[in-house]
């Protein structure tokens, strides 16, 4: 892993969006659009370079081919995510999770599984799971 440049906080808030959007091998186009949306829209995104989701996506996908890529994955985004923006990464992933209108259940155990890297309190998480669901039901 040593090769791997260090992400830097905005590129750790991508890289969980993307690892729950590819988590079940099929990155929809709603998805897609969501990551672009907040990446071009979301304060925390202000001064980042929307052409660098390419090369996160690509770190993360490589990282999804190694046996303990996932780990990996977690750790670098944990090295480079301060403290205060873990329930901000939830957030974010829950909307993509959401933003197609269904979730596949490795989808949901990719949730499951940034809620317990990033320690997202269990109310917290219900709390933003919620708001994810009613931002994006059908009319």
């Amino acid at each position: 892993m040593s090769n791997t440049p260090a992400m830097s906080s905005q590129d750790a808030l991508v890289a969980v969006m993307v690892a729950c959007s590819a988590a079940d091998e099929n990155m929809r186009t709603a998805e897609l659009v969501a990551i672009t949306r907040m990446v071009n829209h979301m304060p925390a995104f202000a001064a980042y370079d929307p052409d660098r989701i390419q090369r996160v996506s690509r770190i993360v996908f490589d990282l999804f081919e190694e046996e303990d890529g996932l780990d990996a994955l977690f750790g670098l985004i944990r090295e480079a995510l301060p403290e205060r923006l873990y329930e901000t990464a939830y957030a974010l992933a829950c909307d993509v999770v959401t933003a197609d209108g269904r979730h596949s259940q490795v989808e949901l155990r990719m949730l499951e599984e940034v809620r317990e890297e990033l320690k997202v309190d269990r109310l917290h998480a219900a709390a933003i799971e919620w708001g994810a669901r009613v931002r994006h039901m059908g009319v």
